[in-house]
């Protein structure tokens, strides 16, 4: 099993049900295909930096899961059919992007002191 993010922007027009629903959809499908869900992150509506389908908004949202590899190819498919996706993108994540989202997550990085003597 190998740790991925996803990034998916939404048409801006869906309610926050339909968006929920739909967040609920993909954690769902990556279960049923043998992945784990590690975090969801929905960011909400974000400018785009161009027009994407005659729309300038975007409802932004991050999931990071495990999954085994050819859990993505199904997974890209679903998302070319859904028709309130407008793009996604998936990155596998090493070991360092993982650890360091954990610590994202988990209020930041310690800090360490000098301490003189």
């Amino acid at each position: 099993m190998s740790n991925y993010e996803l990034m998916v922007i939404f048409t801006p027009v869906l309610s926050e049900e339909d968006f929920k629903a739909s967040q609920k959809k993909y954690e769902d499908f990556i279960k049923e295909n043998g992945g784990s869900t590690v975090f969801s992150n929905p960011w909400g509506l974000k400018s785009l930096a161009y027009p994407i389908q005659k729309k300038t908004t975007g409802i932004y949202w991050i999931l990071e899961y495990s999954a085994p590899t050819d859990l993505n190819e199904k997974l890209k498919i679903q998302l070319l059919r859904d028709e309130q996706v407008m793009r996604h993108m998936v990155t596998k994540l090493d070991k360092y992007a993982v650890e360091y989202n954990y610590k994202k997550r988990n209020g930041g990085f310690a800090v360490t002191e000098k301490t003189e003597g």
